[in-house]
């Protein structure tokens, strides 16, 4: 399996400008690259191959007074600007013709030197290289300040450097990494996410919704209205900016962590885990989208599947039209809908008084068995 490792890089003065010639060679290729392309469709030319267009926006754009400048930069920066190219072209023919499942792929669009996030890959080819005092060196970089949080499990296949909104700087290692099966566990666990609680587990435990967008707004509006009130193009809006891009790091680092540390948990404690398959895209078109938004369910639910195949553990989701908050838990009758005001009911069969979000829970786990059992070669009805 292939997981990231992601750091925090402290570049000096000098090699905060080599990197920003990097960013700046990478998007340029990138964007020569598309507008080529872009003309030999519209002048009804072949498509131009990876390998053609390597060689034009490389190795022959150097020898030219208007792209002399690309040698500044190491050349396998603009051969992964160009790889990134050719794969998106790749997916949005995949998607077009039917091939990629997934929402549709709009085609590849020009970079811009005022986007919020700007990035560099380094392969082996590149010969970057961790130094024995824990520095990272980058070819026609240096050797930049790294802060290492854990260790490494094997030899990076590449690095990637990136710059965020808040002028931050990242460095993120591709490494293979084997299994790290945990020891088996006996407890099955279902997962009802929702807003009032954040997650609800089968077993009675409800996690608090922190809320953490809703807990910075105060801070937000401050600097948003900070922003607004400076004059557009000048330094200080600028500086502006910056502001209200770490308010929002923040927001999302915390977010990030909650989700990490909840998922780790839940993995390391509970052998099989069972989650509703949300529509979240629908959801984020309601009155709710903001709220929905803040919550994060989908990276959540994202962090539990790859932890769960690292560790051994078994995950599956449970489809999305299942009335969990209508079926009653002890007897399994549908007991009709209910409004959202309603936290308790009484199921009409059984006389079960349930709690409307550990019933839903409960409901999730029951039917993650039964799917367990079916695609197993289970029978589909019960006995009689």
């Amino acid at each position: 399996m292939q997981l990231r490792y992601n750091f925090r890089l402290y570049p000096t003065a000098g090699q905060r400008l080599a990197l920003a010639k990097a960013f700046g060679c990478a998007r340029v290729v990138f964007n020569d690259g598309l507008r080529l392309r872009q003309q030999a469709h519209e002048q009804g030319l072949p498509y131009l191959s990876d390998g053609d267009l390597f060689k034009r926006m490389i190795t022959q754009a150097k020898k030219t007074p208007e792209r002399a400048w690309l040698g500044e930069v190491s050349a396998v920066v603009l051969q992964q600007a160009l790889a990134d190219l050719n794969t998106a072209f790749r997916n949005f023919f995949a998607s077009v013709s039917g091939k990629r499942k997934g929402p549709k792929m709009a085609p590849p669009r020009f970079r811009s030197r005022k986007d919020t996030r700007q990035t560099v890959r380094f392969t082996r080819n590149a010969r970057f290289a961790i130094t024995t005092g824990g520095k990272l060196r980058l070819p026609k970089i240096g050797e930049v300040t790294l802060r290492w949080s854990r260790d490494l499990p094997s030899e990076p296949s590449s690095v990637t450097v990136t710059k965020d909104a808040s002028g931050r700087y990242f460095a993120s290692f591709v490494v293979e990494t084997g299994d790290e099966p945990l020891p088996e566990a006996t407890s099955q666990i279902g997962v009802d996410l929702g807003l009032t609680h954040f997650a609800v587990l089968s077993d009675g435990r409800k996690i608090d919704n922190p809320r953490f967008l809703r807990r910075a707004e105060r801070r937000l509006k401050k600097v948003q209205k900070a922003l607004s009130r400076k004059a557009k193009g000048s330094a200080n809006r600028r500086k502006a900016v910056v502001k209200v891009a770490k308010a929002h790091a923040g927001v999302a680092d915390a977010r990030r962590d909650h989700h990490h540390k909840l998922s780790t948990a839940i993995i390391r404690d509970d052998q099989t885990v069972y989650v509703e398959d949300l529509a979240v895209n629908g959801l984020a078109r309601t009155r709710l989208a903001k709220s929905v938004h803040d919550v994060g369910w989908s990276a959540f639910v994202d962090m539990l599947e790859y932890k769960a195949a690292r560790s051994g553990r078994t995950f599956a989701k449970v489809g999305r039209f299942l009335p969990s908050s209508q079926t009653c838990s002890v007897c399994f009758v549908v007991d009709g809908p209910k409004p959202l005001s309603v936290r308790e009911w009484t199921c009409g069969a059984c006389q079960t008084t349930h709690d409307q979000d550990v019933n839903a829970s409960r409901i999730v786990l029951a039917a993650g068995r039964a799917e367990r059992r079916n695609a197993c070669g289970g029978t589909v009805r019960p006995a009689a």
